[in-house]
Formats: C-alpha cells, sequence, structure tokens
C-alpha cells in the first residue's frame, strides 16, 4: 500500500497508530532515516497517535525529487514492517 501521496509539490502521509507512545516511536525511527539520508521532512504527532509527514527538496527549488520519493520508501517499509 502506498501512503505518501503527492500535493501540490510535496508527498504527504499520515500514519495512525494504537496510542501515543507508539506514534513516537515511530516518530523517532524516521527522524533516524532523516538523518541517514541527511533529508528533513516536516513531520508532527497530532490527536496523540496520528504522524504526519509531508516533504519536498527545497534545495530544488520546493518540488519532489527522487530523494523524497526514495525517504517516503523507506518510511512506508518502516511503518509497515
Amino acid at each position: 500500500m502506498q501512503y505518501f501521496q503527492e500535493q501540490e509539490n510535496h508527498l504527504v502521509a499520515n500514519f495512525s497508530f494504537e496510542g501515543f507512545s507508539a506514534a513516537l516511536g515511530f516518530f523517532n525511527q524516521c527522524a533516524a532515516l532523516f538523518e541517514k539520508h541527511n533529508h528533513h521532512p516536516d513531520i508532527g504527532i497530532f490527536d496523540y497517535s496520528n504522524v504526519n509527514i509531508t516533504s519536498t527538496t527545497h534545495d530544488a527549488g520546493g518540488v519532489v525529487t527522487d530523494k523524497d520519493r526514495a525517504l517516503a520508501e523507506e518510511i512506508e517499509q518502516l511503518y509497515t514492517n
């Protein structure tokens, strides 16, 4: 299943969890991926159990690039495993 959707030059996805601890754990795992890729999307926890990620490549003029797609693929794998 593909969670990220392209919207107005961004890849956007929402991930739902059973509670805050699970959402925070995913958030932290994503942060490690961001550092690994040296690519830092916007990320937030809302409604205590949902994580929202919005990715674009600022140094390419604020558009979606292969960098965003590769990171999105790894995040989706993290979520489904």
